[in-house]
């Protein structure tokens, strides 16, 4: 699934284009769409992580780099948010620099598939809505493992689908038709926010994204549903 149906680039350049054509206003969509309850899953994501007391953590499709911040919260010395969007990346900057964070929290432009990185360089990665958007995932999967540490962590935080089927019926009316129209008020790029939706709602989740991480080569992969399933964190070590 690809942004643009009527391009003939890549997955990976129309996903840089896309976001860098809507980086001015995502935290705001971001905000309205979810009600909120994004940062509340997002700080889920940091508790677990601070359990570990990482020294050096990624955080891949980093967007405008939320999550990386938050990790500032963790006792690391050294936080890197990658993205492939120049647009997302100079939102983040922006932010980094607003909290004063610029000597723990950096940022790099780098593709998730092909990172910069030594291996084992980081103790933990995390993928915050970005995993979906991966050209390759099994590639993106196995990149990231390879700059983790032993038995280092990583964390994704994705968009599900909830099992309950009253739920479901209502996660599917949001998604597909809610979610879109509210995008459109404040977007200029509604070919951006129907890929979006849709790709939420076709992307793997729960026990078959489990199965796609272990095959990658993680163990001791574990899942915890946010809001009835509307979105899962996802758990793994190397």
């Amino acid at each position: 699934m690809v942004p643009y149906k009527t391009s003939n680039k890549s997955k990976l350049a129309q996903v840089e284009k896309m976001f860098n054509g809507i980086s001015k206003n995502y935290d705001f969509l971001n905000r309205l769409i979810t009600f909120g309850m994004d940062k509340k899953w997002r700080n889920n994501v940091l508790e677990l992580i601070k359990k570990t007391n990482p020294q050096n953590i990624i955080d891949v499709a980093t967007g405008t780099g939320d999550m990386a911040i938050l990790f500032s919260k963790t006792n690391a010395k050294s936080i890197v948010g990658v993205d492939i969007s120049k647009g997302m990346l100079e939102v983040a900057n922006k932010k980094i620099m607003k909290s004063n964070l610029q000597k723990r929290v950096t940022t790099e432009l780098s593709n998730a598939e092909n990172l910069s990185f030594k291996d084992n360089t980081f103790d933990v990665a995390s993928v915050i809505y970005g995993i979906r958007n991966f050209e390759n995932l099994s590639k993106g999967l196995s990149e990231i493992r390879r700059v983790l540490v032993k038995n280092g962590r990583l964390v994704i935080l994705e968009t599900s689908q909830p099992t309950n089927r009253f739920q479901q019926a209502f996660y599917l009316f949001y998604t597909r038709i809610l979610m879109p129209c509210i995008a459109n008020i404040f977007s200029e790029d509604k070919d951006a926010y129907q890929y979006l939706s849709k790709s939420a709602i076709n992307f793997p989740s729960g026990s078959e994204l489990k199965k796609i991480i272990q095959n990658a080569g993680f163990k001791s992969v574990s899942s915890y549903p946010q809001f009835f399933g509307a979105s899962t964190i996802y758990y793994a070590k190397k």
